[in-house]
């Protein structure tokens, strides 16, 4: 099968499924074809693609074939990790993966430009407009860490559609501030207590703030003291909790 989007003017590489992809040994069990494999249960040798599957989704109602260029960037990333498909259950999920992008290649079309490459660029900046210029001063940090997130995906892929040298002056600015911001919104396990340096955006939230006035208050807890007879300082309720019973 062949698609145009993306080869007119000489803008771009096409985003179709080479003969070779879908020829690859082991890959492509037509018998597979029922195995009801989601697109989010990646298996764990692919893990890596699994945010990018997450962007198709939550792209796809508003552009289906960006959703599209998503997926297919997501298949040849999973193709190079494991060509041969010997990762356990890697071939039933490239095998859905491949024959959803077959449906969706000839389904959905460019609606913003007349091809991939102006289609995926016009998207993008249209998400940094809406979502990171207007968004930084309406939504909540933890909804502008997904946007950062999301946008950060769709630059990956927009480099994979457009030639370096077709990038245009503006989408350049754009992922230059997304990149410099995004660590303002980075999701935390284990909040920076005692960061060294620049203090985290996130040590700023009113919440955290109050957690930390919470955890340092130890002013009624049992005091320890060292060996010459000094009290041992605490800075917190978890080091108290260390110090007491030898939690890690």
């Amino acid at each position: 099968m062949a698609s145009s989007s993306g080869t007119k003017d000489g803008v771009g590489p096409p985003r179709s499924l080479s003969r070779r992809m879908t020829r690859a040994p082991t890959m492509l069990d037509p018998a597979d074809d029922s195995a009801a494999v989601d697109s989010e249960l990646v298996p764990s040798s692919l893990a890596s693609i699994a945010p990018i599957l997450r962007v198709a989704n939550e792209v796809e109602k508003e552009n289906p074939r960006v959703a599209y260029l998503c997926r297919f960037h997501a298949f040849e990333k999973a193709h190079r990790m494991d060509p041969t498909s010997s990762g356990r259950g890697v071939r039933q999920f490239k095998t859905y993966l491949l024959h959803r992008l077959e449906r969706e290649e000839e389904d959905t079309k460019p609606i913003l430009a007349k091809n991939d490459p102006r289609e995926i660029q016009k998207y993008y900046q249209m998400f940094y407009e809406k979502n990171i210029r207007e968004g930084q001063y309406t939504k909540k940090p933890e909804e502008m860490a997904k946007i950062y997130q999301i946008a950060t995906v769709l630059y990956d892929v927009l480099r994979t559609v457009v030639p370096s040298s077709k990038v245009d002056d503006e989408t350049q600015r754009y992922a230059k501030d997304v990149e410099e911001k995004k660590e303002q919104y980075e999701h935390y396990n284990i909040l920076p207590l005692y960061a060294i340096g620049v203090k985290p955006a996130i040590m700023e939230l009113p919440e955290i703030k109050a957690a930390l006035r919470a955890i340092r208050n130890v002013d009624n807890l049992p005091s320890f003291h060292m060996p010459e007879g000094k009290e041992r300082p605490v800075n917190d309720i978890l080091e108290w909790l260390a110090l007491r019973f030898g939690f890690q």
